[in-house]
């Protein structure tokens, strides 16, 4: 049996921090050897079980990314896109497997990103559920039966605390359509609409966000026709499908070159 791969959980006090933490110490091929979060957070210096509210894991909440990561041969990341950005240089230096779940990123940071891939394995994605990545796969394929008649348009809700908008799993979604319609998702997209608009352009991909108490995650594409509509549609009503994603890319990535991929390469989808 393989030696547990040793992991850093970022942002450990947050939602998804808390549950990567509780999946991990469960896991049979993973250990937890290090949780981060931001300086002079009120957790610092604790045992992350026991900052959570239950028995003490063996593992203290630190600030220094530079010694935990050092350690660590996969890193899980949920946080902020300048956050991200520092620890996938980190994680570099490292060696080791960076998932990236963190959403909202600028060009910039994308390509901050792109030059630590050269160095070590970086999976990225705006979404690390299997549902999700089914949808993104069907999205592009309907999108590339269905011609111009059909008007898209990706509605997705999130909880009142998510910071960007539209999501980064909506972004997926306008992405596939985007690619199965052969067009520039950055020169068909409408992000928002207010006042006298005019009529809808023709073949534009358009998005609307929804924020609103706990909604952990949906998503609908719908492909509208004169006449008919069609929806793919996915729900999510637990944050553990985006972890135990994340756990299943941070295992697949262990023995992969160095390199950007995303759950679509993770669960062979493409």
């Amino acid at each position: 049996m393989a030696d547990l791969l040793k992991v850093v959980v970022t942002g450990a006090s947050g939602r998804m921090g808390q549950t990567l933490v509780n999946l991990i110490t469960r896991h049979n091929e993973i250990e937890l050897v290090g949780a981060l979060e931001h300086p002079k957070h009120q957790w610092i210096g604790q045992d992350i079980g026991v900052a959570m509210g239950g028995s003490a894991l063996g593992v203290v909440v630190s600030e220094d990314p530079i010694k935990v990561i050092a350690n660590a041969e996969a890193v899980i990341d949920f946080t902020t896109p300048s956050a991200t950005v520092e620890f996938s240089k980190l994680a570099a230096q490292a060696r080791a497997v960076h998932i990236i779940g963190t959403t909202g990123m600028s060009e910039d940071d994308l390509e901050r990103i792109e030059a630590a891939s050269f160095h070590s394995v970086i999976v990225r994605a705006g979404n690390m559920s299997l549902g999700v990545n089914l949808l993104v796969a069907l999205t592009k394929k309907v999108a590339a039966a269905l011609d111009s008649e059909f008007d898209i348009e990706i509605i997705e809700a999130h909880h009142n605390q998510k910071v960007d908008a539209p999501s980064g799993t909506a972004l997926m979604l306008g992405k596939a359509a985007a690619k199965g319609r052969d067009i520039s998702l950055a020169k068909s997209s409408e992000r928002g609409r207010d006042g006298i608009t005019g009529a809808r352009e023709k073949g534009s991909i358009g998005f609307a966000s929804i924020r609103g108490g706990d909604i952990v995650g949906k998503h609908d594409v719908l492909f509208a026709s004169s006449g008919e509509q069609l929806t793919l549609s996915h729900n999510a009503t637990d944050r553990n499908i985006f972890a135990r994603g994340a756990l299943k890319a941070a295992l697949w990535g262990r023995d992969k070159e160095p390199g950007e991929y995303d759950m679509m390469d993770v669960l062979g989808l493409e």
